[in-house]
């Protein structure tokens, strides 16, 4: 447990020197957190059809379940709001990306990795530290955010639109997809990292991971579909699930030997 609490310090000590770490950490979050704060506040004064938002046609179909039992500019409100804090799945997997990305081939062209793996410390316990020191921050500062976001918000709009924003559905999405979000794309980063040789590569490419919730973005602001609690709980677990895997196949996919001795 102390090494990994040492790979946990250095980590920290290390990646937040890097000016691209440092904007994921510090300012991703303020500028997601404050975006849809200043659309609330704009929107307050509007109605739905000024919003370009056709109801009126046909809500249920484009709704669905959304609106039952709210007016025309409560349900706007709400599938907005719904919009925005599934913005907050982007920052438990952008942030680790970064921090894991870098953590491994950045160390290698700093000359720092060497050293390192020539230590007595096991492949699962340098990996695992390594992993922690890039979840953690990621799910702290997003937990911290999405804390903001329903105070303002309960303080921009009424109990009724309020009370949808805390449901089940999206405290289990941030508090728990959250988590598991980010060990899939630490798990995704790190074997990338240990695979390529510059850290921008393993950047772009460990960025992939959030195409899925680009698509599910999309997919809600559209109305393709409509996330339900059923829906995040499945996801939940099949996450798991994928999590468990993906840890596995990263420490067995870590080539200890051949970054010592021929990784160039």
């Amino acid at each position: 447990m102390d090494k990994i609490k040492t790979i946990i310090d250095k980590e920290w000590a290390e990646v937040f020197k890097n000016r691209l770490v440092l904007f994921s950490v510090a300012f991703l979050p303020i500028i997601l957190t404050a975006l849809p704060l200043i659309t609330i506040y704009s929107m307050r004064g509007l109605g739905a059809q000024e919003m370009g938002m056709n109801t009126s046609s046909a809500p249920d179909e484009f709704f669905g379940d959304l609106c039952v039992g709210l007016n025309e500019m409560d349900c706007t409100m709400v599938y907005m709001l719904n919009i925005f804090t599934l913005m907050f799945m982007i920052l438990p997997v952008m942030i680790p990306v970064t921090i894991a990305a870098y953590s491994i081939v950045g160390e290698k062209t700093t000359r720092s990795l060497e050293p390192l793996l020539a230590t007595p410390i096991t492949t699962t316990e340098l990996l695992l530290g390594k992993g922690i020191a890039a979840v953690l921050p990621a799910v702290v500062v997003t937990w911290i955010s999405f804390g903001i976001y329903i105070i303002a918000v309960r303080l921009m709009t009424n109990a009724t639109v309020f009370s949808q924003i805390i449901a089940p559905m999206w405290l289990l999405a941030v508090f728990v997809m959250g988590p598991l979000l980010a060990i899939l794309a630490v798990c995704a980063a790190m074997m990338i990292s240990s695979r390529v040789t510059d850290p921008r590569t393993a950047e772009q490419l460990a960025g992939a991971v959030m195409l899925p919730i680009i698509l599910l973005i999309m997919g809600q602001s559209f109305g393709l579909f409509l996330l339900s609690s059923e829906l995040v709980l499945v996801a939940a677990v099949v996450m798991l699930i994928l999590d468990a895997v993906l840890v596995y196949l990263t420490v067995k996919m870590f080539a200890r030997e051949t970054i010592l001795t021929r990784w160039k």
